[in-house]
């Protein structure tokens, strides 16, 4: 497996255009197999599992091709409704398949999706939300396989989630799209990429009210058309590499990106002392001094991100006083934190909570990434270290981060990539 190695104590300060958002990305792909028609997707960042869902999209019959950050897909030479274990098991959101074929096709047979070690994240709302629609649904040798019992179509219903999911609600409202009727969903999630897939389904064809809201009701339709569409940015790569300047007293302006995702992000940025600027395409951070300690509780939308938690977890372990994060949305969220305490982070965990007493800074160390959001967190809490660190398991942060180590040294981070 790659490794980085980092030579520490840089002032993270410059430039960085930040990339289309993997986590809209994927169900905009998805959402590829549901036009009779093509579609034209832009802005769509080469990471791992894009690369992964439009092989396995393309191995389902789909003409599609990725061109630079354009996907050009046809959907009307689909030729079967399977999603093998061998890819889907690499990353969570091939699950998000089931919906877009089962509409559409009125049969899937998906394998149980892997992804990032940081929780159960059961797929029991996207099945409970589809059998209300009227699907019949197998689980069986590790696969959902999925039938549609009244002529092969889905039926409107109503459907009240027990818990808000993003993944659940994108497949619910990708399958009521073309279903018999009217579907009326609560308790939706209420993320960016919801909103984003949701605008895409309208640019197709689909008739859904109440996007960005907990409540959204979806007139199902007879078909969809292809449209082109472009990705949202992505909210948390831009806090990600704006966390750097928090960390190292630098300077970061991100650009293609915009506040209005960011919200509970930059407010505790600010609080931590940074001084934040924004235009319409890009955001600054500008940190003059040590931070500030602060406490953090994640949340969904429109709360602190979890998928934001370790990043600001790092600039904590060198904050002035004592912070606490309380993780609510996972429950295996801080595996991270062994390995910056190999750094030399002084932080205690009771629970879902991490109360992070601030020291002066880290120490290079061998470390491990365990997931992909905590493999950013190591990347910046090395470029602080004085010294030498690697950093193995990298494939975690090429799931999520777009040409990371070029934009890294674009920041002034002294990073190489050593091939396994």
């Amino acid at each position: 497996m790659d490794k980085f190695k980092i030579i520490g104590k840089s002032r993270i300060a410059g430039e960085v255009t930040i990339s289309g958002s993997k986590n809209a990305a994927l169900p905009l792909l998805a959402a590829m197999l549901l036009p009779n028609g093509e579609t034209v997707l832009h802005n769509v960042p080469t990471l791992k599992d894009t690369e992964t869902l439009v092989k396995l999209i393309g191995g389902m019959g789909v003409r599609i091709k990725k061109e630079a950050n354009t996907v050009i897909a046809d959907a009307r030479t689909v030729t079967n409704y399977y999603a093998p274990y061998e890819l889907v098991r690499t990353m969570r959101a091939s699950i998000l398949v089931l919906g877009p074929l089962l509409a559409r096709f009125g049969e899937a047979e998906v394998s149980l999706p892997g992804g990032c070690s940081i929780g159960s994240r059961p797929v029991d709302q996207h099945l409970k939300a589809l059998e209300a629609m009227g699907a019949d649904i197998i689980v069986e040798n590790g696969y959902v396989k999925a039938k549609a019992l009244k002529g092969g179509k889905l039926i409107g219903c109503d459907f009240t989630f027990d818990m808000v999911t993003v993944g659940g609600t994108e497949n619910t409202i990708m399958a009521a799209a073309l279903a018999s009727g009217t579907t009326r969903l609560e308790n939706c999630a209420c993320e960016p990429e919801v909103v984003d897939l949701a605008n895409m389904l309208v640019a197709m064809g689909a008739k859904i009210d109440g996007i960005g809201t907990p409540t959204m009701i979806i007139e199902g339709v007879d078909s969809l058309h292809g449209c082109e569409y472009s990705v949202i940015a992505d909210r948390i790569e831009t806090g990600s590499y704006l966390a750097g300047a928090l960390m190292s007293c630098g300077d970061v302006l991100t650009k293609n990106t915009t506040t209005g995702f960011l919200q509970p992000v930059l407010k505790k940025m600010q609080a931590m002392g940074a001084v934040i600027t924004a235009g319409d395409d890009w955001i600054r951070a500008v940190m003059k001094s040590r931070p500030k300690a602060v406490d953090i509780r994640t949340q969904v939308h429109p709360g602190f991100p979890t998928d934001m938690q370790a990043q600001l977890m790092a600039v904590c372990c060198l904050a002035e006083g004592v912070s606490t994060i309380t993780e609510n949305i996972f429950e295996n969220r801080f595996m991270h934190v062994p390995e910056l305490q190999r750094m030399g982070a002084s932080i205690k965990v009771d629970g879902h909570t991490a109360v992070i007493t601030g020291v002066d800074s880290f120490s290079p160390a061998p470390v491990m990434a365990t997931d992909l959001r905590a493999s950013m967190s190591l990347v910046m809490a090395a470029a602080c270290a004085d010294g030498e660190s690697m950093i193995d398991r990298i494939y975690h942060i090429d799931r999520g981060y777009e040409n990371v180590e070029n934009k890294l040294r674009g920041l002034g981070v002294n990073i190489e990539r050593i091939k396994a």
